[in-house]
C-alpha cells in the first residue's frame, strides 16, 4: 500500500511497481489524494489513475487498485471510464476502491466541493456506485469498500464489495467486525464468502535491532507526529509498536498471524520509506512464507 501523496514520484513508482511484481506480492494499492494528508507542505503527490495506467503496462500478474478514490473527486461515470481503461490495460487485474471523501483541508485547498455532512457524502457514494455499475455495462470490475462504520459503510460493503478493508487493533476485534459484516450480508441475502477481507497496517521490519532502528528513523522522516513520536530510535520504535507490526520477520509474522486467524485474507502493508527496497524483500521473502 503506497501513500502516493507522501513523496511518491515517477522514478520511485517505477521501482516499487517492478519490485512488487518481481517479489510476488498479491496486490499493489495506491492512495488517491491531492496533497500530503500529514500536512507537509511541498511534498510530491502522484496522481493515482495515471500511476495505475503505467503500472498496468509495467506488470503482468499483480492486482492493482486505488485505496481509495473519493467520490467527491470525480463524476461517477468519468471515474468508471478511468477504471475501465486501466482494467483493459491490466487484462482484468483492477480493483476499484471507493470512498465517500473525508479530508476537509484537501477539498478546501483545491476547491473541490465536500458535502458538509456524512449523510450527504454517503448519499453521493451510493448514487455514484449505481452510476458506475451502469457505466461498466456488464463488465465485472470488483469494488473495494473500506471502513468500519456500523450502519451505511457496513451495508454498502455487504451489498457492493468484492473486498472489504477494515482496521482493528487486534485479532479478536477484527473477528468481531468481520462477523458483523457476515451478518449484514445474510440480512440482505448475499453470501459472506463473496467478500475478501483485508487489513491495512504499517510495518517496521528488520533482521535485528540495529536494522529496526535505522528503518524506523527513515520512516519517521515521512510520518510525523502524532502518528509516530519520539526523539530517539528506540522511542520511535516504541511508538510504532503501539499501532504497527514491528520486529524481525519472525516477530512480524507472529503479530500478523492472529489477524489471519480472525479472517484477514490480504495484508496491505503501508510502505512509507519509498526508497527502501530491502524492506519489501524482507516482507516477501521472510514474512509472507511464515504466514503461508
Amino acid at each position: 500500500m503506497i501513500e502516493a501523496q507522501e513523496g511518491l514520484d515517477w522514478e520511485r513508482w517505477r521501482r516499487i511497481v517492478r519490485d512488487a511484481e518481481r517479489l510476488g506480492f498479491a496486490a499493489l494499492r495506491v492512495s488517491d489524494h491531492c496533497q500530503s494528508v500529514f500536512g507537509v507542505e511541498g511534498r510530491r503527490s502522484l496522481a493515482a489513475w495515471p500511476a495505475l495506467a503505467l503500472a498496468a503496462e509495467w506488470t503482468e500478474r499483480i492486482q492493482l487498485g486505488t485505496m481509495v478514490s473519493p467520490m467527491t473527486f470525480y463524476e461517477p461515470a468519468v471515474l468508471a471510464r478511468l477504471a475501465l481503461a486501466v482494467d483493459e490495460l491490466a487484462g482484468g487485474r483492477l480493483i476499484l476502491g471507493l470512498g465517500a471523501g473525508w479530508n476537509v483541508a484537501e477539498h478546501e485547498r483545491f476547491g473541490i466541493p465536500l458535502p458538509p455532512t456524512w449523510r450527504e457524502r454517503f448519499d453521493r457514494l451510493e448514487a455514484g456506485i449505481a452510476r458506475i455499475r451502469e457505466t461498466f455495462a456488464g463488465r465485472d470490475i470488483p469494488l473495494l469498500i473500506g471502513g468500519t462504520g456500523q450502519k451505511r459503510t457496513r451495508t454498502i460493503a455487504a451489498r457492493e464489495a468484492a473486498e472489504w478493508n477494515g482496521g482493528a487493533p487486534d485479532g479478536p476485534a477484527y473477528r468481531e467486525l468481520s462477523a458483523a459484516l457476515d451478518a449484514r450480508c445474510r440480512e440482505i441475502g448475499r453470501d459472506p464468502a463473496a467478500i475478501r477481507r483485508s487489513l491495512m497496517k504499517s510495518c517496521v521490519v528488520g533482521r535485528d535491532l540495529d536494522e529496526l532502528r535505522r528503518r524506523v528513523v527513515e520512516i519517521a522522516r515521512v510520518v510525523p507526529p502524532p502518528r509516530l513520536t519520539g526523539e530517539t530510535p528506540d522511542e520511535l520504535l516504541e511508538s510504532a509498536r503501539r499501532r504497527w507490526f514491528v520486529g524481525t520477520p519472525e516477530e512480524v509474522a507472529g503479530q500478523m498471524r492472529p489477524f489471519a486467524e480472525a479472517g484477514v485474507d490480504l495484508f496491505l502493508i503501508q510502505h512509507f520509506a519509498l526508497d527502501d527496497a530491502d524492506a519489501l524483500e524482507l516482507l516477501a521473502g521472510e514474512v509472507a512464507p511464515r504466514l503461508a
